[in-house]
């Protein structure tokens, strides 16, 4: 994870880009039983706004987590069974289906983003062209990582610094955007 916030340039738009969207502790996790170890409503609004209007891709056990389809975006679900079915969402049985869906669908411009979970984001890291990460500053217990990557493959483009109570304790986060170098 990236221990520097810069202040570089973010790259510019292309038609459709990947974009992984993460949580993730000092340790990597971002899950505990099918859920997120820490409450960060900051967070939470910073998913929102990044989405919104956006197609977002996810796992099955993901959007279970969730529970429902999230309103103003196109949510895509990805999953191995053949008779899966979500009202308001669509499912798809592969990662290039899902990206060929995010490419078609008229609505959708800019960002196509990877929500989860960590299977769906290892099998995505080398089709990505941007992260999103929230860097929680401490490590929390879970049962589901974020894959290692390597980080001399991306640029680091812009860092918010923050802070938020979680349990009567401080809890520093990071708003980070990494961008994958070019060549």
């Amino acid at each position: 994870m990236s221990a520097k916030c810069s202040s570089a340039a973010v790259a510019t738009m292309q038609p459709l880009r990947i974009a992984i969207l993460v949580a993730m502790a000092s340790n990597r996790v971002i899950g505990q039983k099918n859920a997120l170890p820490w409450h960060l409503p900051a967070d939470l609004k910073h998913f929102k706004a990044l989405t919104m209007g956006h197609g977002i891709i996810m796992g099955r056990k993901t959007y279970e987590s969730i529970g429902k389809p999230l309103p103003g975006r196109l949510n895509i679900v990805i999953t191995r069974q053949k008779d899966y079915h979500v009202n308001g969402a669509i499912v798809v049985h592969s990662i290039d289906e899902a990206v060929q869906v995010c490419r078609n669908e008229k609505k959708i411009s800019g960002e196509g983003f990877i929500i989860g979970g960590a299977e769906l984001y290892q099998q995505t890291l080398s089709l990505c062209h941007r992260m999103y990460i929230t860097e929680i500053q401490r490590c929390f217990d879970g049962d589901t990582y974020f894959p290692e990557f390597d980080e001399q493959e991306w640029v680091e483009t812009a860092c918010e610094k923050h802070s938020s109570t979680h349990n009567g304790n401080e809890l520093a986060y990071h708003f980070v955007v990494l961008d994958r170098k070019a060549g």
